[in-house]
């Protein structure tokens, strides 16, 4: 047997083998219903959920109205991102999104490792999502005067970790800090225990992920009529939200613009990118839509506009209604509305919030199954996660999978640390996206299909280096001393290796840009994925050494499995050793 772990599989193979109905071995298929209007849908579901409830007023906070930049900074690298998913999706009508496009162009070990880290993206996302959800309901319950146990509603090392900073803050003398801490220090007192351990669950996360896990079982159409409503109702209520936002605006509010600089505007990136993340979700249903080579770009495009332009204004309503320094809140939509005096749309805020958590789990649950079972048409999962329903025509066994992966940690696990690594995923794939288009032959664009414009960056790419540097260091003196660690105004109680030390990411971004600029003017490189992979590549950085180290413990973790079961199972191997 071949033991090549770079063997690729052509375009002109995947696509034969879903000409020649590549299924679980009993002739069903996938159900070919989706359109343009659905796909865009899906990626509005995906996007504008957990993010725009949950994560935004932290990064409100952190880097004042000029976070509206990071908005941007992000947009323009899922910009980039999506103009090369687009033209993989032409290429590649495949369900298995980066998971499949890196096959093609790089080999089956790298499509293993973004296909584990799919897994990270999308079910260790969604286990951020169902946690979310649940904040969510108990605020809207609370609203209708109902309430939920605090001990069935909470995450167990969300309210162990709290504990710990309150007493932390308690032994600093910190009250004030303390305070913020308490309500969870009182459920740790106060919660049941079974001996020694409290019993701290969250329960109505584990139940949506039980709802939304039966309703992608029994059907992509169910899903995707689920999906617009839900997008329909959430798209209503942000319009009005930002229309009746805009007459209380005081513009005073905006100044300073980037109270803490840019450093403290990127601060946010894992908040900021973590709210744009499932644009890409919908290429995991290329084999469900009618015409998937036209229809999937453009769903990724209109998705993509439609979420930035809300983002970018509702960033700037919550900063001109009340000051940024009061967005560090759970519910920061509602208690920009009550510091106006609009109280009446905090519950209808919450009850959208529900909604949109609803839909951003709805999407992220469609498209983990789908991944894994392409990896099982290949062999590098076992048969059993691409079994088709004979019925609903849905991937059972790795929908029911899928849930349980993302339902058991939702009930105990800290929200905080799945969504960096989920933005860390998530940024991996487009990185290797973006960099499979450099691999992929140019072909002449065809009839109805999208083809990434070629422009040379031969000499562009270096240019608008040299420009992106000069304009730093003018509008941001100081920049490069503290991305180097040379420098370090936040952090200044710690000791220059710990510095240096957290700044290896920013030495790995610069090796990378200096390689690609060279490989640009050499190989004269297209232009859109070289932005789009410096671009993802940078956000990256700015998520710290620590998630790195996770991440690389999850990739580790993966290519165990993959030398375990993959390596000897792959499809792939067995026809060339036939």
């Amino acid at each position: 047997m071949s033991t090549n772990i770079f063997r690729k599989k052509s375009i002109e193979k995947i696509v034969a083998d879903s000409k020649a109905g590549l299924d679980d071995g009993h002739g069903i298929s996938l159900n070919k219903v989706l359109t343009v209007r659905d796909l865009t849908a899906l990626g509005i579901a995906a996007v504008i959920g957990a993010g725009i409830f949950s994560t935004v007023g932290q990064a409100c906070f952190d880097g004042g109205p000029g976070v509206i930049f990071l908005f941007i900074i992000c947009a323009v690298a899922c910009g980039f991102s999506a103009l090369c998913y687009a033209e993989f999706a032409s290429r590649i009508p495949m369900s298995g999104s980066a998971y499949t496009y890196s096959y093609a162009t790089f080999g089956e070990i790298i499509a293993w490792i973004i296909g584990w880290d799919l897994v990270m993206e999308y079910a260790v996302g969604n286990i951020t999502v169902a946690i979310s959800w649940s904040g969510n309901l108990t605020s809207f319950l609370h609203n209708l005067g109902l309430h939920i146990p605090d001990f069935l509603s909470r995450s167990l090392f969300e309210v162990k970790n709290n504990n710990q900073l309150y007493l932390d803050k308690i032994a600093a003398h910190d009250v004030k800090g303390a305070a913020d801490f308490l309500g969870d220090h009182n459920i740790w007192l106060n919660a049941p225990h079974i001996g020694p351990l409290p019993f701290i669950l969250n329960l109505p996360a584990l139940a949506i992920t039980v709802f939304i896990t039966y309703l992608v079982y029994i059907g992509i159409q169910e899903s995707r009529k689920a999906s617009n409503l839900m997008v329909l109702f959430k798209l209503i209520v942000v319009v009005a939200v930002i229309a009746i936002g805009f007459h209380y605006v005081n513009p005073a509010n905006w100044v300073p613009f980037m109270p803490n600089k840019f450093a403290g505007v990127m601060k946010g990136v894992s908040a900021v990118f973590f709210a744009y993340i499932g644009f890409d979700a919908i290429s995991t249903t290329a084999e469900e839509c009618k015409n998937p080579q036209r229809d999937l770009p453009r769903g990724m495009f209109y998705s993509l506009i439609i979420c930035t332009i809300l983002y970018i204004l509702i960033a700037l309503v919550l900063t001109g209604m009340v000051n940024y320094s009061k967005l560090n809140t759970a519910d920061f939509l509602a208690h920009a509305f009550n510091e106006r005096g609009l109280n009446i749309f905090g519950g209808i805020i919450a009850l959208s919030a529900v909604v949109a958590t609803t839909s951003v789990l709805l999407v992220f649950q469609i498209g983990q199954p789908r991944i894994w079972m392409s990896m099982s048409r290949d062999g590098l999962l076992p048969p059993r996660f691409s079994k088709l329903h004979p019925k609903f025509q849905t991937p059972s066994f790795a929908t029911i999978i899928t849930g349980l992966v993302v339902g058991i940690p939702a009930l105990f696990l800290d929200s905080a640390i799945v969504t960096d690594l989920c933005s860390i995923g998530t940024l991996f794939a487009f990185v290797l996206v973006c960099g499979g288009i450099l691999i992929l032959p140019r072909i002449e664009k065809g009839s109805g299909k999208f083809s990434l414009p070629y422009i040379n960056g031969k000499y562009l790419v270096p240019l608008l280096l040299i420009i992106a540097v000069g304009l730093t260091q003018y509008f941001f003196p100081g920049f490069f001393k503290n991305f180097f660690g040379l420098i370090d105004g936040n952090k200044p109680d710690l000791s220059k290796a710990a510095v240096l030390r957290e700044r290896i990411p920013y030495f790995a971004f610069t090796l990378l840009v200096l390689v690609i600029t060279v490989a640009s003017y050499i190989k004269n490189f297209s232009l859109i994925p070289v932005l789009g992979l410096m671009s993802c590549f940078y956000l990256m950085t700015e998520l710290g050494t620590t998630n790195w180290l996770r991440f690389i413990i999850w990739l580790v973790i993966g290519l165990v499995i993959y030398f375990s079961y993959g390596i000897k199972k792959s499809k792939l191997a067995k026809e060339s050793a036939a």
